[in-house]
């Protein structure tokens, strides 16, 4: 694929500072790229780059101030990190997602229906009574159970699990490796020490336009349903537990634990290595840093929490700072009880 500056400026709404007729056949990091490539700036750290690129055209900001004269053509628009991201999308529903037909040996059930212009991959399964929509793309050694319902132009890649009665909705995307609908860690303990399985007869329910990373893990419900709402993103090896509810537009980082029945709300972020107890709210626009363990609900929304238990951030950096301290306070104070006992002796 080629085209103008011009031409990407269009579709961008943008303004060419340049040569609005150089041609561009690829995207590229900006430190990177060579003649032919379109890349951006969108975090000023890498300004620098610009002066030295070997791109033929960049994307930047309206506001953007030139220090030094720059090599390549500019578009310039509101949001140039938006704006790549749309030039993303369109490269890689290009390129990832053109593939079309069945590959040989994939099986589906006589009982299964699925819409036009599909993609099914070699050694792919799908089980009976399961409704998947058009423009869905399932790529090899995928495993889809029974009565499994798929919307329109969702992508499976290879190796993902989908259990029975899961729903996927529209534009959704799963990773390789993800297994969505396995049992929840539901276990009876009985007088002898030993535990007793408690069967998990729910499903799960993922909305449109999900995301769901490589070996991320989404548990069924034991009733009803585990629910990741619409828009949703979930990161590689975050593990969901069984009827857990993820709010609209949350992201959950990698190496995330979510216990089970805890609801988490809306445009809500989860850093990485988070672990969220069970049978808590989270209520929307909660904010949770790195390696934090959350172990109560938060009924306050737009809060911003941070540490193992977590608490507010503010009161978090404080106890933090202090703690850096102890060492010298604790000598401090050990200076003053000597210097009080000296006083106190007749």
């Amino acid at each position: 694929m080629e085209f103008t500056v011009g031409q990407i400026a269009e579709v961008l709404r943008g303004t060419v500072e340049g040569d609005a007729s150089l041609r561009i056949d690829r995207l590229a990091k900006i430190e990177e790229a060579q003649a032919g490539a379109l890349s951006f700036l969108a975090n000023l750290k890498y300004e620098h780059h610009l002066y030295t690129t070997g791109a033929s055209a960049v994307i930047v900001g309206h506001g953007l101030e030139l220090r030094h004269p720059v090599p390549a053509a500019l578009i310039r628009v509101e949001d140039p990190y938006t704006s790549f991201t749309t030039l993303l999308e369109f490269y890689q529903q290009a390129t990832r997602t053109g593939k079309r037909g069945v590959e040989e040996p994939a099986y589906m059930a006589a009982s299964s229906r699925i819409g036009s212009n599909h993609y099914r991959g070699a050694f792919s399964y799908i089980g009976e009574n399961c409704e998947i929509g058009q423009d869905v793309v399932i790529f090899p050694h995928v495993f889809i159970g029974d009565r499994v319902k798929i919307g329109d132009g969702t992508i499976l890649y290879a190796g993902a699990k989908v259990y029975a009665e899961t729903s996927i909705g529209s534009r959704c995307t799963i990773h390789a490796g993800a297994v969505i609908g396995s049992d929840g860690f539901g276990f009876a303990p009985q007088p002898d020490g030993s535990y007793r399985t408690i069967p998990q007869i729910g499903n799960v329910v993922l909305e449109d336009n999900v995301s769901v990373g490589a070996n991320a893990t989404i548990d069924c419900a034991t009733l009803g349903s585990t629910i990741i709402r619409e828009g949703a993103k979930i990161d590689n090896l975050v593990q969901i537990a069984h009827n857990v509810e993820i709010g609209r537009h949350t992201v959950v980082a990698a190496q995330t634990g979510i216990s089970g029945s805890t609801k988490i709300g809306d445009f809500c972020v989860l850093a990485g290595q988070t672990g969220i107890a069970g049978h808590l709210s989270l209520a929307n626009r909660t904010t949770v840093t790195a390696q934090s363990g959350v172990g109560k609900s938060i009924k306050e929304e737009g809060v911003l929490l941070q540490g193992s238990p977590a608490f507010n951030l503010r009161d978090s950096l404080r106890a933090n700072a202090v703690f850096r301290h102890l060492p010298d306070l604790e000598r401090r104070l050990t200076q003053l009880e000597r210097s009080r006992t000296e006083q106190e002796k007749p």
